[in-house]
């Protein structure tokens, strides 16, 4: 994933809805297509409540810089930039690279969903029929005395339906909550290798049967091999062939060229011990500076907030943008659609967000009840990254919204933490006429 230079007012819109493919697509692409806030039915003075409130996290310095973008009928309604690239940075810019980490699941779909439509695989197949060393998969009952897990057979492996909406029993190990969790952050996401990777998730048990728990996990990755199976390229070539390119995305990938690295933004995290952010250490921070050896379709993207919104008005679009046709409508439909079972969503383990009135379908968290998920309304769909950059569609209203920001752990400071829901209640705050 990568991202566009800053240029000028009319050079710096030139990709962001309309647009040509390839490296001459900022030469060639035509100039974006803007609204005022009153002629797409939003109030100018509510959406200048959503600049304040970030601009408000800047000054306060919870932020160092954030991007957001308001698309209304394939129109930019609002595109603001604030703060800084680093504290000590340069000014943020509409170009600014960010590492968009979990954001990357929407676009891996999207490039399984491609080889769905070609019939290389179905909802219902198997798992195992194209990764077969996750054929004998157990299933954790317990750990024992030795430190050992205690397991019994699968009754089944995971299908591609459970693989795309985290019901297929695998996990993570960002979030240790079980030793399952544990073992995954010790042995799966230290693995160097494609090899290493699929041999250690399937040495390791699932935490429930397929299908009877939600549960965010390793699952993208998987599906980013399967991608390369299938289509006999690397995942990152598939994109660029299949989905960057012909929308134009020019500024995203796996890696970023030294010639754009003055554009990231640097990345930050929310340290407990000092209540303050601080420069990010650690595994999390990816290299991005060369091709990966393992490309993550569950995290590994850069991508910028002008790119990603070519992405998200393609899939507004039904699949399509200035004639690039990515997937049919039904496709996309499929993808937001809630695919989780009954079990799931009616058991005694919680389902994905159920509090919050969503399902989820394939890659996507998906809107289910109005009611109970806040400004958003029913059918929309969304996703985040760790690293505090958001989105969500809604097509219902024929509009998309995106953020980002560059801060690990955001949970941590309150201030950020619900930036996603504060700045949908702005949005729907300012929006006076959903038909107009």
């Amino acid at each position: 994933m990568a991202y566009r230079r800053m240029l000028a007012a009319v050079a710096a819109a030139t990709l962001l809805i309309g647009g040509s493919t390839g490296a001459e697509a900022a030469a060639k692409a035509p100039a974006v297509a803007t609204a005022s806030p009153a002629s797409v039915g939003f109030s100018a003075d509510g959406l200048k409540k959503l600049d304040a409130h970030m601009q408000a996290l800047v000054d306060t310095g919870h932020l160092p810089g954030v991007t957001t973008m308001l698309v209304r009928h394939g129109k930019v309604v609002n595109f603001e930039v604030h703060g800084k690239k680093g504290f000590d940075g340069p000014p943020m810019t509409k170009d600014t690279v960010f590492r968009i980490y979990s954001q990357s699941k929407p676009v891996t779909g999207v490039a399984m969903m491609i080889l769905y439509e070609e019939g290389k695989w179905k909802l219902d197949d198997p798992v195992s029929k194209f990764i077969p060393e996750l054929a004998s998969l157990r299933v954790f009952k317990g750990v024992n005395p030795d430190g050992s897990f205690d397991t019994v057979p699968a009754d089944r492996p995971p299908t591609m339906r459970e693989l795309m909406s985290h019901s297929g029993g695998f996990a993570y190990g960002l979030v240790p909550d079980n030793p399952i969790d544990k073992a995954y952050a010790r042995e799966v996401l230290t693995a160097r290798s494609q090899q290493a990777f699929i041999d250690k998730v399937a040495a390791l048990p699932l935490v429930a049967q397929p299908g009877t728990r939600w549960k965010y996990s390793v699952s993208v990755d998987l599906q980013g091999l399967i991608v390369e199976k299938l289509s006999g390229m690397s995942l990152g070539d598939f994109m660029q062939k299949r989905i960057f390119q012909p929308l134009g995305m020019v500024d995203t990938g796996f890696w970023l060229p030294a010639d754009k690295m003055d554009r990231l933004a640097s990345l930050y995290a929310w340290s407990p011990k000092d209540q303050k952010l601080v420069p990010a250490s650690g595994f999390m921070v990816l290299d991005i500076t060369k091709p990966p050896v393992m490309a993550s379709g569950g995290g590994g993207l850069v991508s910028t907030n002008a790119d990603y919104a070519r992405f998200a008005q393609m899939l507004l679009n039904g699949g399509e943008l200035d004639g690039h046709r990515i997937l049919k409508p039904e496709t996309v439909k499929l993808m937001r659609t809630n695919v989780l079972s009954d079990t799931i969503m009616n058991g005694d383990v919680p389902p994905f967000n159920t509090a919050k009135g969503r399902g989820f379908g394939l890659d996507f968290a998906v809107v289910l009840d109005s009611a109970k998920a806040g400004p958003w309304g029913e059918g929309t769909y969304s996703w985040g990254g760790a690293a505090g950059t958001w989105f969500w569609i809604d097509p219902k209203n024929d509009l998309f919204f995106l953020g980002m920001i560059h801060i690990l752990n955001k949970e941590g400071d309150p201030a950020i933490r619900a930036i996603d829901y504060d700045s949908a209640k702005l949005v729907y705050g300012a929006l006076t006429d959903p038909q107009k």
